[in-house]
């Protein structure tokens, strides 16, 4: 890890919690969201919220849905929801 990297994640390491917690809310509370809608909703930068989104899905609170929306560049990006994903369907190989 960079010096930089290690400063910018010792600043923000006692604030992670409730962002955390913030963008879940938001998430539950809209039905959905797009990192970009999280990152407009909430003021925060995109490392911020990927890196809650991230953090969220690792512990199986969000995850991203087969839903796609459009970001402000026009790009697709996953719709994330609250729960755990559901597990993939199995290919028959038979």
């Amino acid at each position: 890890m960079s010096e930089t990297s290690r400063d910018a994640y010792m600043a923000i390491s006692p604030h992670a919690p409730n962002m955390r917690e913030r963008v879940f809310a938001f998430i539950r509370e809209s039905g959905g969201a797009t990192c970009d809608e999280v990152e407009v909703a909430l003021g925060m930068v995109h490392q911020t919220a990927s890196a809650r989104l991230n953090e969220l899905a690792n512990a199986g609170r969000v995850y991203a849905s087969e839903a796609r929306r459009a970001t402000r560049s026009g790009m697709d990006a996953a719709v994330y929801v609250v729960g755990v994903a559901p597990p993939s369907p199995q290919l028959d190989l038979l």
